[in-house]
């Protein structure tokens, strides 16, 4: 009789919830939107690996929590790099692995879908999202992220602050001395996303980017894998200046740090997004559809721009950290990375071996 009772007060409870879940859908989504509701709820997790640091994440969490209760999120904060490498050595052997990947290195995700890794799913959120922030239902755009030239605020005055990339390498050969030792950046053979951010900055500055990496080279460029690194690093006044990183932490970290300070290049500001995907092999695939569809919403990008500190990809987003004001200070400044078939060139193995040496030589190593 008390297993009756408790089935039966389970069954109420879930009705209860299935409404109120429903009340807070927009109203562009599918009647039938209840139903996966459901099925995700039955399966009660979703596994996200992210390479986005858990306490940026954690608002998000609560809130998609709280939003559908019974569905908790497992979450596993690493490396682009080592999230990449998981995923692929668990899905060979067959164990239990990531439903959602959600990651910064843009063309490891797309590769992700190049080899059959993910699932399709149209998110009833993609009419609302830019063209260019989506590809084959597979990879999806979350974030409209600066990359920018990060700097110690007590050690550089505000008119020596380099505002285009020419201005940076101009800064350094001006006073080598000065600079030796200390400028850094990512080590791109062991970070996916630093390896990405060069090969854009490659595509849209030409030759005059290796002139910069040659500058910074001939400095005795520090090469780092992790973006917190290089922030304390710099604040610590260890390093001067931190070239291309990622501009939501670097504005995270100047909120609390008065020696940060950041810049958006004027001559072009390359955007990145993080990728989400859905796995093939998803143990959890509608809770996985719940959270790709929550971090697309405008509630999931409101408050990934307000609690998050992470700049909003959705237009009907508004704030400092969306990208109708990044398009306000910059217009057409800002280079958005296309998502899509074209970051798979360097990970063409004799592609990608010849710009590592060509990095290689260019830093002097």
């Amino acid at each position: 009789m008390k297993i009756a009772q408790y089935l039966a007060a389970l069954a109420t409870l879930t009705a209860a919830l299935s409404p109120l879940a429903a009340a807070n859908q927009p109203d562009y989504y599918p009647a039938s939107y209840a139903s996966l509701v459901t099925a995700a709820r039955k399966e009660g997790k979703v596994i996200v690996y992210a390479a986005t640091d858990t306490a940026a994440a954690r608002p998000l969490v609560k809130d998609f929590e709280a939003l559908y209760p019974g569905i908790k999120v497992e979450y596993h904060d690493m490396s682009t790099t080592e999230l990449y490498n998981r995923f692929i050595s668990e899905s060979a052997a067959g164990s239990l692995s990531a439903d959602v990947l959600w990651s910064s290195a843009m063309d490891l995700q797309i590769k992700l879908v190049n080899d059959g890794y993910t699932a399709a799913y149209a998110s009833p959120e993609l009419p609302r999202l830019p063209a260019w922030s989506y590809y084959q239902n597979q990879a999806y755009g979350t974030t409209y992220e600066p990359v920018v030239f990060v700097y110690n605020k007590r050690l550089l005055s505000p008119k020596e602050v380099p505002q285009t990339h020419a201005d940076l390498a101009r800064l350094i050969k001006a006073d080598p001395a000065r600079f030796k030792g200390r400028i850094t950046t990512y080590d791109i053979e062991k970070s996916g996303v630093g390896f990405t951010y060069l090969t854009q900055d490659v595509r849209v500055g030409g030759a005059a980017t290796w002139d910069i990496v040659r500058t910074m080279g001939a400095s005795g460029l520090r090469l780092q894998s992790s973006t917190g690194t290089m922030l304390e690093r710099i604040s610590s006044g260890e390093n001067l200046i931190g070239y291309n990183m990622i501009g939501s932490y670097a504005y995270a970290k100047a909120r609390k740090d008065p020696a940060i300070g950041y810049v958006y290049p004027k001559d072009y500001t390359l955007v990145m997004s993080r990728l989400q995907a859905i796995a093939k092999t998803a143990s959890h695939p509608n809770a996985a559809r719940l959270w790709v569809d929550y971090l697309l919403s405008r509630r999931g990008q409101s408050l990934l721009a307000q609690r998050s500190d992470i700049y909003s990809l959705r237009s009907d987003v508004t704030g400092e950290l969306t990208i109708a004001e990044l398009t306000r200070q910059l217009g057409n400044s800002l280079k958005p990375i296309q998502v899509g078939p074209g970051l798979l060139v360097y990970l063409d193995q004799a592609k990608r071996l010849q710009f590592l040496k060509q990095w290689r030589q260019a830093i002097g190593r």
